[in-house]
């Protein structure tokens, strides 16, 4: 095996299994390595693969399921260079088709001649593995059947030149590492600095499904629309009561807009100071990222929001054009304003300007848009929308009836009352 010869595709994770493997494609008649050592390898080998098809939900051939995983994973020049956009020019190109020689290679390796060197028929099992689960613990069902596709087409690709517009279709669509296989990320701080995180269970929330809101919809979906074509967008804030549905539009739009290179971003605002250092990750790659921060608010006494503020707009780094930031919060001027900002004048003689640098952080979000309450009979009809959507055949009045009394002790007047009434039921067994 060549694998020693790659030249973009190094550095895989998981890089110890290939190796291992290669090793005893090239080994596996070696009188040299006793049989004992070349078995103790070959089962470690096989476990690991294992654990791999558990984790990640492989189905079939594992080993070229494991080779395609490598693949689309590897962010190196070319794949980078082709996520989103297609096929490039330059030298680059030879290097590829260089590597996805030795890869072809690699897919054509024997584990029938394997299992016969070795006597065993773990190695043949490889080939044809049923997994215990629908999708991994890492990768969804969708995720999951993307790279064993791509297996099989690999598998069978005549020539190089095939093999090369395979891969270069997938990064195409779909793009490279773990920004192209996931939607959405969590940040995770560690001691070389902050760490991006997929988040392998999104929640498959629809604009659609959330009913009313009309108006606050279409700003939102104006100005994400603008940013996914590239034009100018603005930031924005979603503020408004609770349950109205903030949060569920943030998760819409991702939905709507991930199939456009659109990815969103979480992170608290005990994150802030490692804002930079996620924009310094994410600015030069070929996606759109939406910083989303969930109910955001500030205390008298946090200083946070002056982190958020250099980033968003002041300091001398000018913000990535590919970058916006989105938040949502139950308070318009996002920091808690007192009596004492308005009124105790004779603490600071500045007063005024204090409690302009507290408000001045929501006017840095170019669109605002409300979500209110709704009243009793806009979440009348909310109700009966749910209700239809689910299956639920009640009367209309009984139906109204109980969910006029669930209000009243859950909460109020809102999408989130509603919903968790239509799951009252469906709990009950109620259609």
């Amino acid at each position: 095996m060549r694998n020693d010869e790659l030249i973009l595709y190094k550095n895989f994770k998981h890089k110890d299994i290939f190796e291992q493997f290669c090793w005893l494609f090239t080994h596996s008649k070696d009188n040299g390595v006793p049989m004992q050592e070349k078995r103790a390898v070959l089962f470690a080998c096989e476990n690991r693969l294992v654990e791999l098809a558990t984790e990640y939900g492989f189905a079939g051939n594992l080993w070229h399921c494991f080779l395609s995983y490598l693949l689309v994973n590897n962010e190196n020049a070319f794949s980078v260079s082709c996520e989103i956009t297609g096929k490039v020019k330059g030298g680059i190109n030879a290097f590829a088709c260089h590597d996805f020689e030795i890869f072809m290679e690699l897919f054509q390796a024997d584990f029938e001649a394997l299992s016969k060197e070795f006597h065993t028929d773990t190695c043949v099992m490889l080939l044809n593995y049923e997994p215990c689960h629908e999708s991994g613990k890492t990768f969804n069902k969708r995720i999951r059947d993307r790279i064993c596709e791509l297996a099989v087409m690999l598998a069978e690709a005549p020539d190089v030149e095939t093999f090369m517009e395979i891969m270069t279709g997938f990064y195409k669509d779909f793009g490279v590492g773990k920004f192209g296989l996931h939607k959405a990320f969590r940040v995770r701080h560690k001691k070389g600095g902050a760490e991006i995180v997929p988040i392998t269970n999104t929640a498959h929330v629809n604009l659609e499904d959330l009913v009313g809101y009309e108006i606050p919809k279409r700003k939102l979906i104006e100005n994400t629309e603008a940013f996914v074509e590239g034009r100018r967008a603005n930031n924005c804030l979603l503020f408004g009561d609770a349950g109205t549905g903030k949060s569920s539009s943030i998760k819409g739009i991702l939905n709507r807009y991930y199939d456009r290179g659109l990815r969103i971003i979480e992170i608290y605002k005990h994150q802030f100071r490692d804002l930079n250092d996620v924009i310094a990750q994410i600015k030069n790659r070929n996606y759109r990222f939406i910083i989303y921060m969930d109910d955001l608010s500030f205390e008298e006494f946090e200083i946070e929001y002056k982190y958020l503020k250099a980033v968003i707009e002041g300091g001398l780094e000018k913000k990535p054009s590919n970058v916006l930031i989105y938040a949502t919060s139950n308070r318009r001027h996002l920091v808690r304003e007192t009596f004492k900002d308005k009124a105790d004048r004779d603490e600071e003689l500045h007063t005024n300007d204090t409690v302009q640098e507290k408000l001045s952080l929501v006017h840095r979000f170019g669109v605002t848009i409300y979500f209110g309450s709704p009243d009793k009979k806009e979440f009348q009809q909310i109700v009966k929308a749910l209700a239809k959507r689910h299956g639920i055949a009640m009367p209309e009045d009984e139906l109204l009836l109980l969910a006029n009394q669930w209000e009243l002790t859950h909460g109020g007047l809102s999408g989130r009352t509603a919903q968790q009434f239509i799951d009252y039921l469906l709990g009950k067994g109620e259609k």
